[in-house]
């Protein structure tokens, strides 16, 4: 219409513009654009009610599209209600995509602030979310203490091999994510053979992921206290299943050393199982469960383990502060060696900030079993050197101290690598086999200090000799015929031979100086038979000769009778000596019995002064020191 009046328009102008026409015409075409006018204002109102209805259709299809939105929404939140309801127990993954499309809902009527009742539908979707986060967490709890059972005794005791452990930034091996620790140096590397599944592969991916929903929805303490006491209860469990028990000092001191000895056999294969299996298989679990997942796992892990470890240790942290004995000692060296041992596995399975802890515990352990050592070394020193046993060996034999003490010490080379390293914890840098050196020449001592004591009990100085010689010589052929060669050296086993040497020579002083006195006649010729003649120009008697020969016979039976009954054990030194008395005696009773023996052969007991010969003398001599009476 508004066309049509702005063509009329310029009719008219064109009209009054041209000269040729009349006036009537122009009142004609003023009056049709008069009519025109009135049309258009007729028409008006008609064309303002089209556009409302435009409008209007308009909204309406908004309000259809919107509806229609709203009603999508709804059908949603409730197909997501009737999953959720059914619970995850059945498909989870199905269950957590309606948990999803059920915070979509929620967010989109979170922007509908205008929608009529929008205020309680979403809280209805909210109790339904807050008890998707309930049902979410008691099937995590569900599954945690279903599948964290006890590792069986049998399985750990027949698994085969020892894990490997890798020094690299592998983060695969320890799950690593955005969200796992950082591991300055050392991760758990994966094991040629894998240590026993803590719960079945199967199920890993489900608690993954009811983790890291459980995180996502804030309820990370949940799922921290889920998880750590479950595993907790499980590894505390496969420990106890295993034999592991709490002990005290008083339990440890209240076993004898039998049991002790068997505990400890026990205690040892423990402790491989745990740092071989038990704590590396629980770690790796924490980093599977939690893959992935910004989540505090190296507490988690420290708490749940903690407890177990510290059991664990208990027997060997009791008998480390139990009473100390001597023979303890190879017991204690026992446990430091295993400990030594997984120094490298503590470092890796407890590296992080939270097992301070542990680490701790277990570094505190192995220093305090090397200080027990120690003090356990100069405990021995001291029971060796102030031993007062009642024991008397009457035939002059090895003492059982000595035995005892050399018996102990080469015991100790059977731990040489083990003393090494113990020595290394207080001696860092310093030559360890130095160090051993030191422990044993102070032992040595200790033993050479008593015996010298325990030799002045014999009121004969001969048997007094003989004692100190024969353990003297034990000590030095067992050091020779031992690793202690290397340690003590040449020259110590030089100076204990001078002293057994020195034993020797003065038993022939104190035991033959007499006897072979009395063989020698001051005045007499020294060679060829003695007649009367001779002997009464050298001042001799004949009664003199008799009683010399009388007095010999008595002398020698009683060293034969007495000293037959000592004892030299070692066929080495017993022969040597029986030579040196030979050497001694033979030459110069020969020699007697040739100069004087004619003067009393024609008596009337002549066996009365040549009871011996020179040869039933040397036989007799062979007799000495087998420790047992013989017959004359």
């Amino acid at each position: 219409m508004e066309a049509l009046v702005q063509r009329v328009r310029k009719l008219r102008a064109s009209i009054e513009s041209s000269e040729g026409y009349a006036e009537s015409t122009a009142a004609v075409l003023g009056s049709y654009e008069q009519r025109l006018s009135d049309i258009d204002a007729a028409m008006r109102p008609i064309q303002v009610s089209r556009q409302a209805a435009q409008r209007a259709h308009d909204n309406i299809d908004r309000a259809i599209r919107a509806a229609n939105a709203i009603l999508a929404q709804v059908v949603t939140a409730r197909e997501a209600e009737a999953t959720i309801l059914k619970g995850p127990h059945e498909d989870l993954e199905s269950y957590l995509k309606a948990v999803d499309r059920l915070k979509e809902v929620a967010g989109f009527f979170t922007l509908k602030d205008n929608f009529k009742n929008c205020e309680r539908f979403l809280n209805d979707i909210n109790i339904l979310l807050s008890k998707s986060s309930l049902m979410i967490e008691e099937e995590f709890k569900n599954l945690m203490i279903t599948h964290s059972t006890p590792v069986e005794p049998d399985l750990l005791l027949g698994w085969p091999s020892k894990p490997k452990w890798a020094i690299d930034g592998d983060t695969e091996a320890s799950g690593g994510n955005s969200g796992d620790s950082k591991h300055p140096s050392k991760s758990l590397a994966t094991t040629i053979d894998r240590t026993p599944a803590m719960i079945l592969p199967r199920i890993l991916p489900l608690l993954n992921a009811l983790a890291q929903r459980l995180v996502q929805d804030g309820n990370q303490q949940s799922c921290y206290r889920i998880y750590r006491d479950a595993r907790r209860s499980a590894l505390e469990l496969s420990l106890r299943k295993l034999g592991v028990e709490k002990l005290s000092k008083d339990d440890v001191e209240r076993m004898k050393l039998d049991a002790l000895e068997a505990k400890i056999g026990k205690c040892t294969q423990f402790m491989r199982i745990a740092m071989r299996l038990l704590l590396p298989g629980e770690r790796k679990l924490c980093d599977e469960v939690f893959h992935g997942i910004s989540f505090n796992k190296d507490q988690c892990f420290a708490e749940l383990a903690g407890t177990g470890v510290l059991t664990l240790l208990s027997f060997a942290d009791a008998f480390a502060k139990s009473k100390r004995s001597p023979e303890k000692l190879f017991l204690l060296l026992d446990i430091y060696e295993v400990m030594h041992e997984f120094g490298s596995e503590v470092e890796v399975i407890f590296q992080d900030s939270f097992c301070s802890e542990i680490r701790g515990a277990a570094l505190g352990l192995l220093k305090l079993l090397a200080q027990t050592a120690q003090e356990t070394f100069v405990d021995f020193e001291e029971i060796i050197e102030k031993d007062t046993s009642k024991t008397n060996v009457h035939d002059g034999t090895v003492h059982p101290l000595t035995i005892y003490a050399i018996d102990y010490v080469k015991c100790l080379f059977d731990y040489q690598s083990t003393l090494k390293l113990l020595f290394q914890e207080f001696e860092t840098g310093s030559d360890t086999e130095f160090q051993l050196g030191v422990v044993l020449i102070k032992i040595m001592q200790a033993l050479q200090n008593n015996l010298d004591g325990k030799s002045k009990q014999y009121k004969d100085p001969a048997l007094m000799c003989i004692f100190l010689a024969n353990n003297v010589h034990y000590m030095v052929t067992s050091v020779r015929r031992s690793e202690a060669k290397n340690i003590l050296g040449d020259y110590w086993i030089q100076r204990h031979r001078r002293i057994v040497q020195q034993n020797a020579n003065q038993y022939k002083r104190v035991a033959w100086g007499k006897v072979v006195q009395t063989l020698y006649v001051q005045g007499a010729s020294s060679t060829g038979m003695s007649t009367p003649s001779d002997l009464s120009s050298s001042g001799v008697s004949r009664a003199m000769i008799k009683e010399r020969f009388k007095s010999f016979n008595m002398q020698f039976g009683e060293l034969h009778a007495k000293q037959s009954l000592w004892t030299i054990p070692d066929q080495e030194l017993r022969e040597t000596l029986r030579l040196a008395i030979a050497e001694v005696l033979l030459p110069a009773y020969r020699s007697f019995v040739k100069r004087f023996g004619n003067l009393v052969e024609n008596e009337k007991k002549p066996h009365k002064y040549l009871k011996y010969s020179p040869e039933g003398v040397d036989q007799l001599l062979g007799e000495f020191f087998e420790g047992q009476q013989s017959g004359e």
